[in-house]
C-alpha cells in the first residue's frame, strides 16, 4: 500500500494526531474527575498529579498540531482555485455545497478552540497542582472547558472525515 504526499498528511492530520488525542482526552478526563481530595491519598496526589500534567499538555500539543498542520498543510490542497480542487467541486454541486457552507467553515474557524481551550487546561492544571484536589469548583471548570475542548475537536474531526469522502483531497 502507499499513499501520496496530500494522503500521507491527511492521515497524520486526521488519523494520527486525532488518536493521540483521543487517548489524551480519555486520560485527562479520567484524571481531573478522579482528583478529590476523598479519594486521593497525599502519596496517591503526588502519583497521579505528573500524569494529569503530562496528559492534559499532551492534549493541547496534539490539538495544536492537529490544527496547524490542517490550517497550513491539509486546507490549502482543499482550496486550491483550481476547478477541480475539493472545494470547487462542492460548491459547482448545489446538493454538496453546505458540505462547504457550514462544514468547512466549522473545521476553518471552530476548530481553533479545541487547541485554545486545552492550553487553558493544562495551564490551570499546572498553576494549581496538589491544591485541585481541594478545588471542586476549579476541577468542574476545568472538566467543561475540558469537554468543550474535546466537542470541538470532535465535531471537526467527523465534519474533516465526512468532507474527505465527499471530496478528497488526492
Amino acid at each position: 500500500m502507499s499513499l501520496t504526499d496530500r494522503e500521507f498528511w491527511t492521515v497524520i492530520h486526521g488519523m494520527g494526531l486525532g488518536a493521540i488525542f483521543l487517548l489524551a482526552f480519555a486520560g485527562g478526563l479520567a484524571g481531573l474527575w478522579s482528583l478529590r481530595a476523598e479519594l486521593v491519598t497525599v502519596g496517591g496526589l503526588r502519583e497521579r498529579l505528573p500524569r494529569l500534567e503530562i496528559g492534559t499538555l499532551v492534549m493541547a500539543l496534539v490539538a495544536w498540531l492537529t490544527v496547524i498542520i490542517g490550517t497550513y498543510v491539509v486546507y490549502p490542497w482543499y482550496r486550491d482555485p483550481s476547478p477541480t480542487s475539493p472545494r470547487s467541486l462542492l460548491l459547482a454541486d448545489p446538493n454538496k455545497a453546505l458540505w462547504h457552507t457550514f462544514g468547512m467553515e466549522w473545521k476553518e474557524h471552530v476548530a481553533w478552540l479545541a487547541p485554545i481551550l486545552a492550553t487553558a487546561v493544562a495551564y490551570v492544571v499546572i498553576y494549581y497542582g496538589p491544591r485541585l484536589a481541594q478545588e471542586r469548583r476549579v476541577r468542574n471548570a476545568l472538566l467543561v472547558l475540558f469537554v468543550l475542548a474535546f466537542a470541538a475537536a470532535a465535531v471537526a474531526g467527523l465534519f474533516g472525515a465526512f468532507l474527505n469522502k465527499v471530496a478528497p483531497t488526492l
